[in-house]
């Protein structure tokens, strides 16, 4: 069959079509009820169900997974990335209390493979059903000579909904004597991949699949760990502790999260805290993983820089009333994720440090 022209140029439309066809079934996990029409059509449709709130507030945010990517790419291991993106977008708007409802994704490269389409959707659909969180559309976009050979770019969309009454605000719930938990994560989660490049790949010389003794694993494996995704626990912290507070209570036991992400702790904590409070971190209060201990001891940076490029082992902080912090401590715990009072809120500035 003669080929058509816009393929010629480097765009097969058929193959994208003949790729997409296999959405439905993939996509199956992710369905809620509150779902219309099907993926594919000029926009995703979704059907909030407002006799749930009394006052809904959609809450949204976009990201990408940045140079994770690359390990990927070098890997040639797809199937992760997909996940990352989910969980890390899930993450931004539990801080706020808020409930995924629906995930879009963007996918940009300069030729569509099939097998690395299909493992990067199928991440996305294994994390939209974990959250509970409806995949409802997205965009491919097949771009010759704009990416290099194998290389592709994610973004994700994510829209949610929080009950106003319930919608977690720190700036006015935080205050001195608050305890400070960190709950674990399981890696670098999705920042900080342009510094360890450097120091794992050229300070330290490895390759991808260099086995690393000090991690029982290779770099690349490494360092593709998923992020974790903490919006269940979220969810289920607020619902065993906060049901019976409004959240500008005084006696509010959960009181604020911050996700570690991009800006590590310095950056991150202070966008939950009033003007004259800060927190104090103390470091050697948590189990720091193996590859933060190894970035630590051969990367050559220091140290303030590392706590405020990478998550050193804390995904998120909970903020919570100083006679709460056991049961809250607790409960996390039994809920499988790793946690440990790592610091408190005291008087100050809106800013975080760490002794």
């Amino acid at each position: 069959m003669k080929q058509k022209a816009y393929a010629r140029a480097g765009v097969d439309l058929d193959l994208g079509n003949r790729v997409k066809a296999a959405l439905p079934q993939l996509l199956a996990s992710t369905h809620r009820r509150e779902v219309l029409g099907k993926v594919g059509g000029f926009g995703g449709l979704f059907a909030l169900d407002t006799g749930k709130y009394k006052q809904p507030v959609l809450v949204s945010s976009v990201d990408g997974v940045g140079t994770k990517l690359k390990i990927a790419f070098a890997m040639d291991r797809h199937d992760t990335i997909g996940q990352d993106l989910v969980n890390h977008c899930v993450n931004d708007i539990a801080v706020l209390g808020a409930e995924p409802l629906f995930f879009l994704d963007y996918l940009g490269t300069g030729k569509l493979e099939p097998h690395v389409f299909t493992e990067i959707i199928k991440g996305f659909a294994r994390a939209c059903a974990e959250n509970n969180c409806a995949l409802i559309g997205g965009e491919t976009a097949q771009m010759p000579g704009f990416y290099r050979k194998g290389e592709y770019d994610l973004s994700g969309t994510i829209v949610g909904v929080a009950e106003k009454s319930r919608m977690l605000n720190g700036n006015k719930t935080v205050k001195p004597g608050d305890a400070v938990i960190g709950i674990a994560s399981s890696g670098l989660h999705t920042n900080g991949y342009s510094l360890a490049r450097k120091i794992f790949f050229e300070r330290m010389n490895l390759k991808p699949g260099s086995r690393v003794p000090e991690l029982k694993n290779t770099i690349g494996d490494e360092l593709l760990k998923v992020h974790v995704s903490y919006g269940p626990l979220v969810q289920a912290l607020l619902n065993h502790f906060n049901s019976h507070f409004s959240t500008l209570d005084s006696q509010l036991p959960a009181r604020a999260f911050a996700h570690i992400t991009g800006g590590g702790f310095v950056d991150n904590i202070p966008r939950v805290l009033p003007r004259n409070c800060d927190v104090i971190i103390r470091k050697g209060s948590w189990d720091m993983l193996p590859i933060f201990q190894l970035i630590q001891s051969k990367g050559g940076v220091p140290e303030e820089d590392l706590y405020q490029v990478f998550n050193m082992g804390i995904g998120m902080v909970a903020i919570v009333a100083a006679e709460d912090s056991g049961p809250v401590l607790r409960f996390i715990r039994a809920g499988r994720h790793k946690a440990w009072i790592i610091g408190e809120v005291v008087k100050g500035r809106g800013k975080a440090a760490l002794v």
